[in-house]
């Protein structure tokens, strides 16, 4: 790589606690330590494609580490490799590669490298700008903490304490009203959110997308609650969760987006059929985007602020280029983009947290 002058920062995918932390890092690092220039790119790659970027200063990053959110924006439609840029006559989107209008206007404002802070959608736009030449640094972002090579992505653990806090208060209500009460979290199709959330408020059942389920169970573990004077029930159930032989529910196709099918719907799904079967009163719970949410715990301003500080790091190391910042047990490290772009980390079976939900004695669904 030729000697860094300006450096490019942007903020991929689905909002989440924890992007703001890293803006900071990131920026105050490259400013204070390196003598670099920092733009910010507004909209995620969005603002690559249509030449959206602004000077980023350290007032312009001072007081942001506790705010949610990004103060760049973000976008989860516009990956440069796939980009709607219009509809044909019936009406559906028509799709264009836009890369090299993104090149153009990276080396019109003479960028030299990119941070891209997002999940496996973003690592996916990087690895493109990867191949074209334009060097990369990720830094692993997603309340789904589905990144492979990494233990933890910041945001995850903001939003496992935002879904234990609400499904606390739900259990109050089920209590009193003596119901069968289901929690719908996100995750997609990883079960790293439900699985954490569910353990930590002592959820009766939980579903998550790795297990499929078999309603007959949930429905004896419920029945059986009730005769053991257990008079309520609390079930933790993954948005991508789907029966035996089934399939996920969907909750809508958004056609001008690179990743159309949003999974949503599965706990009234549940509460509807659960209720017909063993005839207990079910009502259903979406958190939805609550989980992506607000200020982010101390731990992910931590972790989201070492990730900033390590993919700066990364800049001036000659094995560092293209890489994202990862955290193997413990101890900070760094995975090709390549390898981590359009791919899921998922729960495997002999997962430790599975084996402690069995131990409890916690219904998995199977």
């Amino acid at each position: 790589m030729k000697k860094l002058a300006r450096i490019g920062v942007l903020t991929g995918g689905g909002d989440c606690p924890g992007l703001n932390a890293v803006i900071r890092v990131v920026t105050k690092t490259a400013i204070n330590k390196l003598g670099l220039e920092v733009l910010g790119i507004e909209d995620g790659f969005l603002g690559l494609i249509r030449n959206r970027m602004h000077p980023l200063t350290i007032p312009d990053v001072s007081n942001i580490l506790h705010l949610g959110g990004t103060i760049l924006g973000t976008s989860n439609k516009a990956n440069p490799a796939h980009f709607a840029t219009g509809k044909d006559a019936d009406g559906k989107p028509v799709f264009e590669d836009v890369t090299d209008r993104v090149l153009e206007h990276v080396h019109e404002r003479e960028i030299d490298a990119l941070i891209c802070i997002g999940g496996d959608g973003t690592m996916s736009g990087a690895a493109n700008l990867v191949r074209h030449g334009i060097p990369c640094i990720g830094v692993p972002k997603t309340i789904d903490n589905d990144l492979m090579h990494t233990d933890l992505t910041f945001g995850f653990s903001t939003a496992v304490q935002t879904a234990t806090e609400c499904i606390d208060r739900i259990r109050t209500t089920a209590a009193s009203h003596h119901r069968v009460m289901i929690v719908e979290l996100m995750g997609r199709n990883a079960g790293w959110l439900t699985m954490s959330a569910g353990l930590a408020s002592g959820a009766d059942v939980i579903l998550i997308p790795e297990i499929p389920y078999d309603l007959d169970s949930i429905c004896q573990t419920c029945e059986g609650r009730s005769k053991r004077g257990k008079r309520y029930t609390i079930i933790a159930v993954s948005e991508g969760a789907r029966p035996h032989g089934g399939q996920q529910v969907v909750s809508k196709v958004v056609h001008d987006s690179p990743d159309p099918i949003r999974l949503g719907g599965v706990a009234k799904v549940l509460a509807e059929e659960i209720a017909a079967r063993s005839g207990l009163e079910c009502r259903a719970t979406n958190l939805g985007h609550v989980q992506r949410g607000g200020t982010p715990i101390a731990f992910d301003r931590v972790l989201a602020t070492r990730f900033g500080h390590q993919a700066i790091q990364m800049l001036a190391m000659s094995d560092g280029i293209n890489k994202l910042a990862v955290i193997e047990e413990g101890r900070l490290g760094m995975a090709p983009i390549e390898e981590v772009a359009d791919q899921q980390r998922l729960m495997q079976a002999d997962d430790p947290l599975i084996a402690t939900a069995r131990a409890l004695d916690t219904c998995l669904g199977d």
